[in-house]
């Protein structure tokens, strides 16, 4: 009886039998990062799931319909367009979304990436996140091409503020130099990307890429789809992190259908 149960439970405790495909690819990308000095990473809502953060669409789609309570898409009440004609209503949902994010961490992933700083002579994050996590986890050659949620400033003068949460903070929040509205620096819906973001990216190609790992986002904006593209049509190795499907996933090199969490860790434990 013993040795039954004992049987029983050397089994119940065995992990289950790797995908054999998915073993096939992992070493694959394995071996090309073993190869690799400049890694350029992308990644998106995917990446944070796993740190307890709802998945968004677009910049903020914590809302499983298109529209909010106020009756109005997601996408105008998260806008450039509304936040100057009703800033009350986009801090209501700019405050809502990092009520959802409040109280989390970075998790493994992030700390792998910034991680990776030691081992490879360049390591460049590109990140559609706002939460910070890549930041926090230690990532230094990081472009948050939507901005941080944690980081407010005044439309009107230069006044600047980092804040933990916004939970100390008055919605819609007023400038404490001249008054005027302030924001959160994140793009909203119908606004223009930052320049300097994009041409840090520019630079990265331009200084050389061995490899793109792209990690939990849909790719559905051209300039995350982007440069993955160019990776390929350059020769570059390209490899997607996602368990979905996504805009990419029919032209890179390898798939690693797997959460982000659980890839990289297969990845750093063989490197």
């Amino acid at each position: 009886m013993k040795s039954r149960f004992r049987s029983l439970w050397t089994a119940l405790r065995r992990p289950p039998k790797a995908d054999p495909e998915y073993l096939a690819s992992l070493s694959q990308v394995v071996n090309h990062l073993r190869h690799a000095k400049r890694l350029l990473v992308i990644t998106g809502a995917g990446i944070s799931a796993d740190s307890g953060l709802p998945t968004y669409r677009g910049i903020g789609g914590l809302y499983e319909d298109k529209m909010t309570g106020d009756k109005v898409p997601i996408e105008v009440a998260l806008s450039g367009e509304m936040l100057r004609l009703e800033p009350q209503l986009t801090w209501k949902y700019i405050h809502q979304i990092e009520s959802a994010c409040r109280g989390a961490h970075f998790n493994d992933a992030h700390r792998i990436i910034a991680e990776m700083q030691d081992r490879f002579e360049n390591v460049c994050v590109l990140t559609q996140n706002i939460d910070g996590f890549h930041r926090d986890a230690g990532s230094r050659n990081l472009i948050e091409i939507h901005g941080n949620i944690h980081e407010l400033h005044c439309i009107k003068c230069d006044y600047d503020a980092w804040v933990p949460d916004y939970s100390a903070i008055e919605i819609p929040p007023r400038c404490p130099k001249c008054t005027a509205l302030v924001r959160p620096r994140v793009v909203l819906f119908g606004e223009m990307l930052p320049e300097a973001a994009l041409e840090a990216l520019y630079q990265q190609f331009r200084q050389g890429v061995d490899v793109v790992l792209s990690i939990g986002t849909t790719s559905v904006f051209p300039y995350i789809s982007g440069p993955v593209q160019q990776a390929r049509r350059a020769g570059i190795p390209t490899i997607e992190i996602n368990p979905g499907e996504t805009e990419v996933s029919t032209i890179v090199d390898h798939r690693l259908r797997q959460r982000a969490v659980v890839a990289m860790q297969n990845i750093w434990s063989q490197l």
